[in-house]
């Protein structure tokens, strides 16, 4: 159950962070790029703090070197993130732009834990879960609503 609360807080997290961004860029010559860059400098100097103040095995770091490439792609799939929200959000509004990216996330999600990849274990794509997607699909056809049927 906490791991449940604590991804239910990840999602509250996600639209604050980019209307936070989003207004952060008007102190930064309305960059989207550079208020990404310090969204991660942030981020970057918390993790490095939390990993000292835990006793993490810091040299660890060395080993980087022997991960294959792909696997240090996450970073790039974050810095897009960062950098989409803080452009999408005042463009298109928060919860226009929250509900594609759920819906974004839960479709290939399920691809990912039914075909286990990247490693993942595999976990049934069931009728129930395949329904709770397209439930999640409908909800983005309403929160947009507007702006695809209404011209």
């Amino acid at each position: 159950m906490p791991y449940l609360v604590l991804a239910f807080a990840i999602g509250c997290a996600i639209p604050l962070q980019a209307a936070i961004n989003s207004q952060l860029k008007g102190h930064l010559a309305q960059s989207t790029i550079l208020a990404a860059l310090v969204s991660f400098t942030v981020g970057t100097l918390a993790l490095a703090l939390v990993a000292l103040a835990t006793s993490q095995r810091v040299s660890a770091l060395g080993n980087v070197t022997q991960a294959p490439a792909w696997q240090l792609t996450g970073g790039l799939l974050g810095a897009l993130f960062v950098f989409g929200t803080t452009l999408l959000a005042p463009q298109i509004g928060v919860a226009r732009m929250t509900a594609l990216i759920l819906a974004g996330q839960v479709i290939v999600s399920l691809l990912m834990d039914s075909g286990g990849w990247l490693g993942l274990p595999v976990r049934e794509l069931t009728p129930t879960r395949i329904g709770g997607a397209l439930l999640v699909v409908a909800g983005v056809v309403l929160v947009n609503y507007e702006q695809l049927f209404r011209k």
